[in-house]
């Protein structure tokens, strides 16, 4: 067994590769560096500390059950578009309780809710995936470098041959084009996940 001080300074690389086969102690290591970003950010958003706690634990199950680890590129990146999808998912499921709860709490039954209404909780996801493809074809490749695959502005800059003030103007004018495509949407579940997408 390796000093703790050893593993401490062990490379990502070194760690996902570690971790590939089963090493429980790469796995600590790898959750010690990242779960207060995990968190961090689980928090911010469901401003519940027991959600917040369980977004992390399923977030780094999933690290700990990937397939082929090693071939991660970025642990930070992956980890932050895995607590985004499970954090949008939380989110999406709240509104929808919520939705219901209210209509029951007017004396209305849950199927009373209009057809467009369970369209947009259902298909939001669809909705801003139309916006997206009608970026224009760089612009969403940088809105997908950054949002689906979580690199950070320099990254992106770097992968594209771009500067990252380049980059930085593509993703300020897709968000902008998503705010203004989506505001005919008048959901609640589409809007907080247009909020969302802004603080990522």
């Amino acid at each position: 067994m390796e000093p703790l001080n050893t593993k401490q300074n062990l490379t990502e690389k070194q760690l996902l590769e570690r971790l590939g086969v089963q090493d429980a102690w790469a796995f600590d290591v790898l959750y010690d560096r990242f779960r207060p970003k995990v968190y961090t950010y689980a928090l911010r958003i469901s401003r519940s500390i027991e959600v917040a706690e369980d977004i992390v634990h399923e977030v780094f199950l999933r690290l700990w059950q990937s397939n082929e680890p090693e071939r991660i590129e970025s642990v930070e990146a992956y980890l932050r578009v895995i607590t985004r999808n499970l954090t949008l998912k939380w989110l999406r499921r709240t509104i929808l309780e919520r939705t219901i709860s209210a209509a029951i709490k007017d004396d209305r039954t849950a199927t009373d809710l209009s057809t467009e209404q369970w369209i947009n909780l259902r298909d939001t996801q669809e909705v801003i995936d139309r916006a997206i493809e009608l970026l224009p074809p760089q612009r969403r490749l940088i809105f997908h470098l950054c949002k689906n695959e979580g690199l950070k502005y320099k990254e992106v800059a770097e992968r594209t041959n771009l500067s990252q003030l380049t980059v930085k103007t593509h993703m300020q004018l897709a968000l902008r084009f998503l705010r203004d495509y989506m505001a005919k949407y008048h959901d609640l579940v589409v809007l907080l996940l247009v909020i969302l997408l802004q603080q990522m």
